[in-house]
C-alpha cells in the first residue's frame, strides 16, 4: 500500500513521523511518500519536499509568496497523479491541504485528515466543505467530536499526539550541562540558575514579531536567566540579529522540551507550544502581537472566546493571553504574577491538572495509524 502524507509545518512533521511509524508497524509492506521533514524521513517516509519551503504565515507573507505556493501546489498535484496513492493523509496545515483534498477528490484519490483544521475557531461553515472532501477525519480534541455532529459528520477521536512526544521525552542532562543550564551556582548565589523560557515560535514571522517583545520584557528580571528556544529550520542569522543586544540570553536549539524541563516559567507565542508548556507543568503567559483594530475585528470573526489551546480545552481562562496589549511592560507584569510564591502560579498549576486529564494519555499516533491501515485494507478488498 502507498500512503501519501502532507505536513507543511514543524509540528505536523513531528506528528507525521509518529504516524508513519505506526502505519509501518501495522502494514510492514507500507510505502510512505510525503511532504514533511526530518521526523517523517527518519520514520521511513520518502520526502518529496521539505516543509520549511512551505511554512508561510499570515496574509501578507502568503500574498508575497503566491507564486511559490502555486508552483508547489502544481508540483504536488502532478506527484499525486504520478504515484496515485491508496490514501492521501493530510496533517493540519489547512490552507494548502484543503486545496490538495479538493484536487485528490476530483481525481478519485481517497482522502483522510489527521489533526482537523480549526474550523471551530472561525468560519465554522467550512465544516460542510470538509464533510464533502474528506473521507475520514481523525481529531485530537474531544470537543471536536461534538462540534462536527452539528454538521452530521462523524469523526474519530484518537487522542492528542502531543502526549506521544511528551511521554517519550527524556531530559538531555548531558547536553544542558554544556550550556550551563545545570550549573551548581551563578553570580546571584542561587544553587541553580532560575530559568525563564522564551518560545517565540517556529516560523520567521512569529519570531520577528514576538521575540523582541519578550527580550525587552526580560530586562525587568535581572535575577533570572532567560533562554530562547530556537529552531534549526530558521537561519541562525535571524536570531543573531534579534539577540545582538542580549548577549546574556542563552540559545537552546531544537530542544524546547529540555528547556521547559528546567524552566520556572515561560513566555510563549500562541500555538501548539502553549499546550506543550501546560502539559509539561510550566506556568506561562501566552502572547500574540496584533494591533488593537485587528483585535477588535478578530473578536467578531472568531467563534471561540480564547486564543490558546490551554484555555479552549479548559473552557475557561487558565493562562493569560496578551494580544492587542502585548507590550514589554504588560508582558513583564503578567510574568511577574506567575513566578514562585504567587497565588496565581499555584492556581495555574492546579488548573493544568484538569487540562491534562481532558487531553488524555499517549497513544494517539498508534491509534490513528492502526485505524488508517485497517480502513485502507478494507477499502482495497471491498
Amino acid at each position: 500500500m502507498l500512503y501519501y502524507l502532507i505536513a507543511g509545518e514543524r509540528s505536523g512533521d513531528l506528528h507525521g513521523g509518529n504516524l508513519v511509524r505506526s502505519i509501518r508497524a501495522h502494514d510492514p509492506d507500507a510505502q510512505c511518500r510525503a511532504y514533511g521533514g526530518e521526523n517523517m524521513q527518519e520514520a521511513g517516509a520518502t520526502i518529496v519536499r521539505h516543509y520549511r519551503q512551505m511554512a508561510f504565515m499570515g496574509f501578507v507573507e502568503v500574498a508575497k509568496n503566491l507564486g511559490t505556493i502555486r508552483r508547489i501546489m502544481r508540483e504536488c498535484q502532478a506527484d499525486l497523479l504520478a504515484n496515485r496513492p491508496d490514501v492521501l493523509i493530510l496533517i493540519d496545515y489547512s490552507g494548502f491541504n484543503m486545496r490538495v483534498a479538493k484536487f485528490a477528490k476530483q481525481h478519485g484519490i481517497r482522502v483522510f485528515y489527521y489533526i482537523s483544521p480549526k474550523v471551530w475557531a472561525w468560519n465554522q461553515r467550512r465544516a460542510w466543505n470538509i464533510k464533502k472532501l474528506i473521507d475520514r477525519m481523525f481529531v485530537i480534541f474531544p470537543f471536536e467530536v461534538e462540534f462536527y455532529k452539528q454538521f452530521n459528520y462523524e469523526v474519530e477521536y484518537v487522542g492528542n499526539p502531543l502526549m506521544d512526544a511528551i511521554s517519550a521525552f527524556r531530559p538531555d542532562v548531558a547536553r544542558f550541562s554544556k550550556t550551563a543550564l545545570h550549573a551548581s551556582a551563578n553570580t546571584h548565589g542561587f544553587l541553580k540558575p532560575r530559568y525563564i523560557a522564551l518560545l517565540p515560535g517556529s516560523r520567521k514571522q512569529e519570531v520577528v514579531n514576538m521575540l523582541p517583545v519578550m527580550l525587552l520584557a526580560s530586562r525587568q528580571f535581572p535575577d533570572y536567566q532567560f533562554a530562547v528556544g530556537t529552531v534549526s529550520n530558521l537561519p541562525p542569522a535571524l536570531y543573531d540579529a534579534l539577540l545582538a543586544d542580549y548577549p546574556e540570553v542563552l540559545r537552546v536549539d531544537d530542544a524546547a522540551y529540555d528547556l521547559l524541563h528546567v524552566a520556572t516559567a515561560a513566555l510563549v507565542t500562541s500555538g501548539t507550544a502553549t499546550l506543550e508548556t501546560a502539559l509539561l507543568n510550566v506556568p506561562e503567559v501566552v502572547l500574540y502581537k496584533t494591533p488593537r483594530w485587528w483585535y477588535e475585528v478578530g473578536k467578531r470573526v472568531l467563534a471561540v472566546p480564547y486564543l490558546s489551546l490551554v484555555n479552549l480545552i479548559a473552557g475557561r481562562l487558565v493562562v493569560k493571553e496578551l494580544i492587542h496589549d502585548c507590550t514589554p511592560n504588560r508582558v513583564a507584569e503578567e510574568l511577574r504574577a506567575i513566578l514562585p510564591g504567587s497565588p496565581l502560579r499555584e492556581q495555574m498549576l492546579s488548573d493544568y491538572i484538569e487540562v491534562q486529564q481532558k487531553v488524555g494519555g499517549p497513544g494517539a499516533s498508534e491509534r490513528a495509524g492502526k485505524r488508517i491501515v485497517e480502513l485502507v485494507k478494507k477499502y482495497a478488498t471491498s
